[in-house]
């Protein structure tokens, strides 16, 4: 799809606002839809576009449709009934889910706009505020070939990567993935972090040495030293990351994974909530071991 697309936008958080964003940077014709009217007005006044009352009036005569909310039920409620997205879209577009959901509502929204003979793509993404706000995050894609070629040029306008991983619901299963080795790594920094400071260490001179090595990571370099410091507002929530985990555990569950470490990892979040701690970035595992 050339440049000058006619696009939906349902949903202005954190990560939404500026994708959303980079679409009418590229030229994309731009409607948007938030439950908090006013978080619409702000973008449009930053973006130019026009705003609507309902998912189903910013999504009629639109090409494709993108929607960014919180969970299952924030994606029934702007997707589903006479007031969703899909009762405004004609067959032939596209409707995007980046939510991070279940593969389940995947499935099933599918089956829904492929009455209507609308394609459905469940395409959840990493990289956090900055890498949305950057126009540099990594989107996995589950769906059918035909509406993942028709959209991906259009999400290349927020990302660095656009992958179909297979059918409906292997993009949420690939973001699942995402999660499970970002908490484990997490929790073996916050370990590791925790021991060079008992250990008396200088933290950066040990990140400096063993992040050119084997252990080196993203997390490492952008949070190691952060951890360290008990800062602790860089981004993806605690909150949010407990919702992931309990997809990733119901998964689990049904597919008879073995995910132990994960399981225990949500447990020590859960700690982190009970401190006061449910805005703080993931990170924040650290504060466990820091202030017993």
């Amino acid at each position: 799809m050339a440049t000058g697309a006619k696009v939906a936008f349902v949903g202005l958080g954190v990560m939404g606002f500026p994708m959303a964003g980079h679409l009418a940077a590229k030229g994309h014709d731009v409607v948007v839809y938030n439950r908090t009217g006013a978080k619409s007005e702000d973008w449009v006044a930053k973006h130019g576009g026009r705003t609507a009352p309902t998912p189903a009036a910013a999504a009629e005569g639109r090409d494709f449709v993108f929607v960014c909310v919180g969970n299952d039920d924030d994606v029934r409620g702007v997707m589903l009934g006479g007031d969703g997205a899909i009762a405004g879209m004609s067959a032939g577009a596209v409707l995007a889910d980046h939510t991070t959901a279940s593969a389940t509502l995947a499935r099933e929204l599918e089956a829904v706009a492929g009455e209507k003979g609308i394609g459905f793509l469940d395409a959840p993404v990493s990289g956090g505020q900055a890498g949305a706000e950057n126009g540099a995050l990594t989107v996995m894609v589950g769906g059918q070939q035909g509406p993942f070629d028709k959209a991906k040029p259009v999400m290349d306008s927020y990302a660095k990567a656009v992958t179909l991983m297979g059918p409906a619901g292997a993009g949420q299963l690939t973001k699942m993935v995402n999660q499970i080795c970002i908490a484990g790594l997490l929790q073996g920094l916050a370990e590791g972090m925790n021991f060079a400071a008992k250990a008396g260490l200088d933290a950066k001179t040990v990140v400096d040495v063993i992040s050119k090595g084997a252990a080196g990571s993203w997390q490492m370099e952008n949070r190691a030293l952060t951890m360290a410091d008990d800062k602790f507002d860089f981004g993806f929530a605690v909150n949010w990351m407990r919702k992931d985990l309990a997809i990733v555990l119901e998964e689990a569950q049904s597919n008879k994974a073995r995910v132990p470490a994960t399981a225990l990892i949500d447990q020590f979040y859960a700690q982190v909530q009970d401190r006061g701690g449910g805005r703080w970035d993931t990170s924040s595992l650290i504060h466990l071991l820091a202030h017993e």
